[in-house]
């Protein structure tokens, strides 16, 4: 029923005799109540009520359980309507509370260095379960910090672009002054890389930001570790970031981890600069690699790692290192596996 507009339950309600408002009840009762079931909906007569649940049933995505890191991060893993697992993880910081969100159950890009990677592509999230996942983070926000979500980040389980149309709408959704009315600036969408797709992002005029996961700034390197690159190389992908600039002016970011001996050196470093200085980007994310049980990277040393950096501030990109949190539950960066952890608990 979620997939209905205002207008179609309109039109299906009058059909049955309904007085008008009973459409917006309906309505609000899904978007603003995030009603589990057409039985929740109170102010609707018990008839009503029955003749929906007749033709119509509203898929509630579930938390199955909950992990809690010791740094204050949780992670979920949700439970969809046809049985399937996603998982999403609510990180708090100081000054934030962001939700990062999944798209798809699994991924067909295969990243060498990502859990999620290792899983099959099952199937693209419906734009209401990206809403129920993101409603579900800002209640669970609400219960352990007092105060609503302040940030969201697709970066979860699948490729947002693949999923173009739903991860666009859900957006609409929670963007909406009768959803959670959140400004799209705080909105991050990550990709691997689909260069077709970052530019109908910009023929699109979409308000929110845009990260690029690079974790290699040459195609030779880019090709191993992530097969996308193949058929989105590193050429198409700057001509697409800034046609995205172009039509947008949105911020870009690039997401770059650190391989031992992989991605490390100060000649990646410089490879890096020069991808930078070809995009209008505002930041480089430089992110510890978080280990996974399927993949055989390192960490690099700290002297590695500052030694990196420090190229970095010396050539003038506004780079940043970024620590992982919620590393304890396999809830960082490159760590979502869809696991039934024993032992968890409901949230």
């Amino acid at each position: 029923m979620r997939h209905s507009s205002l207008e179609d339950i309109q039109e299906l309600l009058k059909g049955w005799g309904e007085p008008a408002f009973r459409a917006k009840q309906v309505y609000e009762w899904i978007w603003a109540k995030h009603a589990g079931s057409i039985q929740d909906m109170t102010n609707l007569s018990k008839a009503l009520r029955e003749r929906l649940s007749e033709q119509y049933f509203i898929p509630k995505v579930k938390i199955h359980h909950s992990q809690f890191s010791s740094d204050g991060t949780i992670k979920n893993r949700l439970e969809l309507h046809d049985g399937y697992f996603v998982e999403s993880v609510l990180i708090p910081t100081e000054n934030r509370l962001t939700a990062c969100v999944s798209s798809q159950v699994g991924c067909s890009l295969s990243c060498k260095f990502c859990a999620t990677g290792f899983l099959p592509r099952k199937r693209n999230l419906d734009f209401d379960e990206i809403v129920d996942e993101v409603t579900l983070l800002n209640e669970q926000a609400n219960k352990h910090h007092g105060r609503n979500l302040t940030n969201i980040v697709f970066m979860g389980m699948g490729e947002p672009l693949l999923n173009y149309k739903n991860v666009l709408r859900s957006i609409e959704r929670i963007t909406s002054p009768d959803g959670l009315g959140m400004s799209p600036r705080r909105i991050t969408v990550s990709t691997a890389g689909v260069a077709k797709q970052i530019r109908q992002l910009g023929d699109d005029g979409v308000k929110f930001k845009l990260a690029l996961s690079l974790h290699a700034a040459n195609d030779h390197k880019r090709d191993k570790i992530m097969p996308v690159n193949e058929t989105n190389d590193l050429k198409s992908l700057v001509d697409a970031l800034n046609h995205f600039y172009k039509m947008t002016g949105n911020e870009i970011t690039f997401e770059y981890i650190l391989f031992k001996g992989v991605n490390d050196s100060l000649k990646d470093a410089d490879e890096l600069v020069k991808i930078y200085r070809q995009v209008p980007a505002d930041l480089v994310n430089i992110i510890e690699y978080n280990p996974i049980e399927r993949a055989h990277f390192e960490k690099p040393e700290e002297a590695t790692v500052q030694q990196f950096m420090d190229y970095l501030s010396s050539n003038r990109v506004n780079a940043r290192l970024r620590r992982s949190r919620g590393k304890d539950i396999d809830a960082a960066c490159g760590q979502l596996a869809n696991i039934d952890h024993a032992g968890a608990v409901n949230s």
